[in-house]
């Protein structure tokens, strides 16, 4: 499939979740993960992971190619408390996480990127809790630890 079938797939994914939600009143399962992924890819200049790679996405191949899981948040009501994370498995190999966070049309906002060890270390601290344990976390915190890798406002921005 070319990039240019893959950029229309995308696009009109994006139409469909937004609509799936607003008419269904809850997300599509699974679809902004795909999106995600798509604008990670193309947006941070990755590359795609190998089909049998586990825990990780991508891979960028200007960072000595480093393994990255990506997640996605579509942000749709800004007043929701504590929005989470998906769980982030210790037991795989990544390096780092990379954040979309989407408006309500499944747009690019914001991409923020968090390396393992920073990660690893605020899951172990906070154990007490069960999400916790599974590696679940809010966005907010997550976002205290990275670093705003992309925004729709100023494009790529450097380490």
């Amino acid at each position: 499939m070319s990039l240019y079938a893959a950029d229309k797939l995308i696009a009109q994914a994006r139409i469909l979740a937004a609509e799936y939600r607003e008419t269904m009143g809850k997300p599509l399962p699974g679809i902004s993960n795909e999106i995600a992924e798509h604008d990670a890819i193309r947006l941070m200049q990755l590359q795609p992971a190998p089909k049998d790679a586990a825990g990780f996405n991508a891979i960028d191949p200007a960072r000595n190619n480093l393994r990255i899981q990506i997640k996605s948040r579509a942000v749709l009501d800004e007043s929701k408390s504590n929005p989470r994370l998906g769980q982030l498995n210790v037991n795989q190999d990544w390096d780092s996480v990379m954040l979309v966070i989407m408006n309500n049309q499944y747009m690019p906002v914001e991409i923020y990127e968090a390396y393992r060890d920073e990660l690893e270390e605020a899951i172990y601290e906070a154990k007490s809790s069960s999400r916790a344990k599974r590696g679940a976390m809010t966005i907010g915190r997550f976002k205290k630890l990275a670093r705003l890798a992309w925004s729709e406002e100023k494009g790529l921005v450097p380490d």
